[in-house]
């Protein structure tokens, strides 16, 4: 068998693959309109409001059949001219994949294990459409967890609750699957909006991982905090 080789300098050029998450408002279904190249958007929500001033197309899917239809589509002649494809939001597609699922067994967890099947296959399928870049958006969780110290007196040692924190995650029903999502993507953002002592806001993408938030990037081409901008952000990984 012949064994075909590629190579990593070529990793972009098969697209950029990416997550944001962020509170409601933050301004993910936003950022759709920042690619700068041709865009379709896969809506699993109504909160297209915010780019009424646009003309960008949308695939609007309210059901399991409909998602599959809109990703059979995007294989199509017609769905290959897009450059960029925008998933908003897969919570809301999980969402109405675990709808499905409830309606065909009535044990909860028969249908969230099968969500989390049905999940991990849709996100591959969509992450890996080829020459493609593809935006997920997800909802934001929030945690308060214990800060911990362990302190030692003598040859004892003791756990102590010394503080908390707030944590924030992608939120997506089903504990196993929020947890596996950063990994499905090379990079995840979290969109924060900041305000300044006037109560200006300002957005940014945090693309490096603190205390309280998960992201990463894996071209290492991006600053810890980016503009909310995936025309600049494409720029400055591929030009690297």
């Amino acid at each position: 068998m012949a064994i075909k080789l590629s190579s990593t300098k070529n990793a972009a050029a098969h697209g950029l693959k990416m997550t944001v998450y962020g509170s409601a408002g933050s301004g993910k279904t936003r950022l759709c309109a920042t690619t700068g190249e041709s865009t379709i958007i896969i809506s699993a929500e109504s909160g297209l409001l915010s780019l009424r001033g646009f003309d960008i197309p949308v695939i609007e899917v309210k059901t399991i059949g409909e998602v599959k239809e809109a990703y059979d589509f995007l294989g199509s002649h017609e769905g290959r001219q897009y450059q960029w494809v925008c998933v908003d939001s897969l919570s809301e597609v999980a969402e109405v994949v675990l709808a499905n699922e409830k309606s065909i067994s009535r044990d909860p967890r028969q249908a969230y294990g099968a969500l989390q099947d049905t999940m991990y296959e849709l996100i591959r399928s969509f992450r890996d459409l080829p020459e493609r870049n593809v935006y997920f958006s997800a909802k934001q969780a929030s945690e308060k967890v214990d800060i911990i110290e362990t302190r030692t007196v003598g040859a004892i040692s003791t756990n102590v609750v010394v503080g908390s924190k707030q944590t924030f995650t992608p939120m997506l029903p089903g504990a196993k699957l929020g947890q596996a999502l950063p990994y499905f993507t090379d990079m995840i953002f979290a969109l924060r909006v900041e305000r300044d002592a006037d109560g200006n806001p300002s957005r940014w993408l945090q693309t490096a991982p603190d205390e309280s938030y998960i992201a990463k990037d894996r071209s290492g081409c991006l600053d810890p905090f980016e503009q909310p901008d995936l025309a600049t952000i494409a720029r400055k990984i591929k030009g690297a």
